[in-house]
This record gives structure tokens, C-alpha cells and sequence, in this order.
């Protein structure tokens, strides 16, 4: 019959034991170099083997220069761009009596707070500090609705053209970063509406081997 003391001694034996392989495994485990830098994304082909890295910062900084993320609703913002085209080519080959001036100019406002919802948060922003508000108490006159269908146009023909360029550049920089990555070179990062390969980028030699200093497509 065993002592009931040596239980204890048993269990701290079987402790002891059970660590020791634990610190062996610890210890025998290879300390493999980290090949991957803080912000950096390995992608992976079909096939499960990484075709090159990415930059991660770099790709966060296009996400906020995404398209999709500054116009929420671009169908919206469309259809109430073409309306207000259309509400200055009235104004500019009519003549406007007071109520026609009245109404244009609720029709305005209400136009710029349809806007605001189909517009993404920095849009937004941006559209409420140019969009200078009527006197509540007098009629604008015909120049002053002019002015400001002409304004409100412009800023949106801006807009459509940006979304365009911005657009383009991300094809192109994903193709080129693709066509990197097959050919087994790490891919370049891409800043927002930035396009590689193209001429004009700062830091690229031009024909004549020297750095271009020009900077990109931006929106």
C-alpha cells in the first residue's frame, strides 16, 4: 500500500514531466524570419502558392479616394446634375418673371440637399461650404440663379470627370500590379488616383532619364 504522501509527490513529478517536453517544444521550435513588413499583404493564386506582396497602407489610401466611397449614390447624383444643366439653359435663354425667379431658386435648394444625400461624407462637406445660401427676404434675380446654376454645374461636371479619371487609374493599376505579380516581382504600391507606369509620375524617369516631377490623375 502506497503512502498517501507520495501522491503529492507523484503529481508533482507528472507536472514537472509534462512541462519539460513543453519547454522543449518551445525551444526546439525554428525562430523563422519575419519576411513580411507591417503593412504588407501576401496574395495568394488559385493554385495556394503567393504570386508577390502588396502594400496595405497604400491600398487604404485608394479605398478613401474609392469612387464608391465618395459618391454613395451616383444614379441620384446623375439624374439631379442633368436636371439643374437643364434649369440653366432655361434660365439663360428665357427671361424669368418674380414667381418663375421664386420657384427656381426653392428648386435649387432642394437640388443641392437631394445631392448632399446621394454624396459621400467629404462631398458633402465640400458642396455645403461653396453653396452660398439666397437672401430669404428678396427674389434673386436672374444673374444671381445664373451664377449659381452655374456654379452648381460646373462643380459637378468636376465631379463626373474625377470619378472617370479615378476610375481608369484603378484599372490600370490593377492590371499592372497583376501582370507584377505573374511575373513573380513584388507589387509596386499605388497611390490614390495615382496610375504606374505612366508618364508624369514623380519619381519616374522621363525620356530623358531624369526624374519627373509632375504628379498624377487625382480627383
Amino acid at each position: 500500500m502506497r503512502h498517501p504522501g507520495g501522491s503529492h509527490g507523484d503529481w508533482g513529478k507528472i507536472d514537472s514531466m509534462t512541462e519539460a517536453p513543453r519547454n522543449a517544444e518551445e525551444n526546439q521550435e525554428p525562430t523563422r524570419p519575419e519576411t513580411r513588413r507591417a503593412g504588407t499583404v501576401v496574395v495568394v493564386g488559385p493554385d495556394g502558392r503567393p504570386l508577390g506582396t502588396m502594400d496595405a497602407d497604400a491600398e487604404q489610401e485608394a479605398d478613401a479616394e474609392d469612387p464608391a466611397r465618395l459618391v454613395e449614390q451616383p444614379a441620384k447624383v446623375m439624374r439631379i446634375g442633368s436636371m439643374i444643366k437643364q434649369l440653366l439653359e432655361e434660365v439663360r435663354s428665357a427671361p424669368l418673371d418674380e414667381a418663375s425667379r421664386h420657384r427656381l431658386r426653392e428648386i435649387h435648394q432642394r437640388s443641392i440637399s437631394e445631392l448632399e444625400e446621394g454624396l459621400g461624407p467629404e462631398l458633402r462637406e465640400e458642396l455645403k461650404r461653396i453653396s452660398l445660401p439666397f437672401d430669404e427676404h428678396a427674389t434673386p434675380s436672374e444673374a444671381e440663379l445664373r451664377v449659381a446654376q452655374a456654379q452648381l454645374v460646373g462643380w459637378l461636371e468636376g465631379l463626373f470627370h474625377g470619378i472617370q479619371a479615378a476610375l481608369v487609374a484603378q484599372q490600370m493599376a490593377a492590371r499592372l500590379q497583376l501582370e507584377q505579380m505573374r511575373s513573380g516581382r513584388p507589387a509596386l504600391p499605388v497611390g490614390p488616383g495615382m496610375v504606374p507606369g505612366a508618364p508624369g509620375q514623380s519619381g519616374q524617369a522621363g525620356p530623358g532619364g531624369h526624374g519627373d516631377t509632375r504628379t498624377g490623375q487625382y480627383l
